[in-house]
């Protein structure tokens, strides 16, 4: 995190909720054991990816005011709890699909950059009085970084009840991501 000013009370509040729910995803993500199926490796890395969303978002309605961002939280929290439910649909099915040690060398090489860098632009958010701000400046790397991994997933093989959610995945944050850079750019100016 890095801030110019003195924070206020609710800032810092905020701020230090957002941090522990952070480390958290971080710890989930990063803990998940990759197998040889790419799909499965994907939803157990999505799924916590999508809570710590649900629950940043939560965060920012204790303190928000912003009508359009209010709707955003709540479009996150609604679209990322459907996600997570049609993730542990497939699970079953996905777990049982099978990718070549070459792909799968390439899927994660590719897929821990990807995640390093959401988790590195996510941390170093600058973080200002606010608190509207600074959810906008650290969901939508967020919302990136959700793209770029289901991006980098359909580059292979992969079961086929998840091909659709992907794609919703990448359709809902892509609309999202953008709403939230107007928002902010609305609200910096």
């Amino acid at each position: 995190m890095n801030s110019q000013c003195k924070l206020s009370n609710n800032t810092r509040d905020y701020v230090e909720r957002f941090q522990y729910i952070l480390d958290e995803m971080i710890d989930r993500m990063t803990s998940v054991e990759l197998t040889e199926s790419i799909s499965e490796s994907f939803i157990r890395q999505m799924i916590p990816h999508h809570r710590a969303a649900i629950e940043m978002s939560e965060n920012l309605l204790q303190y928000t005011t912003n009508i359009p961002l209010q709707n955003i939280a709540l479009n996150i929290i609604a679209s990322q709890t459907k996600s997570i439910e049609n993730m542990m649909a497939v699970y079953p099915q996905c777990r049982a699909f099978c990718d070549s040690a070459r792909d799968i060398a390439r899927y994660q090489r590719d897929n821990e950059h990807i995640i390093r860098n959401m988790f590195y632009e996510m941390g170093v958010a600058r973080i200002s009085n606010s608190i509207d701000a600074n959810f906008m400046r650290e969901m939508i790397p967020h919302h990136q970084g959700a793209i770029r991994m289901s991006e980098n997933a359909l580059r292979y093989p992969l079961c086929p009840g998840l091909i659709p959610l992907l794609d919703a995945i990448i359709v809902s944050q892509k609309k999202g991501a953008r709403q939230m850079q107007r928002l902010l750019w609305q609200i910096e100016c």
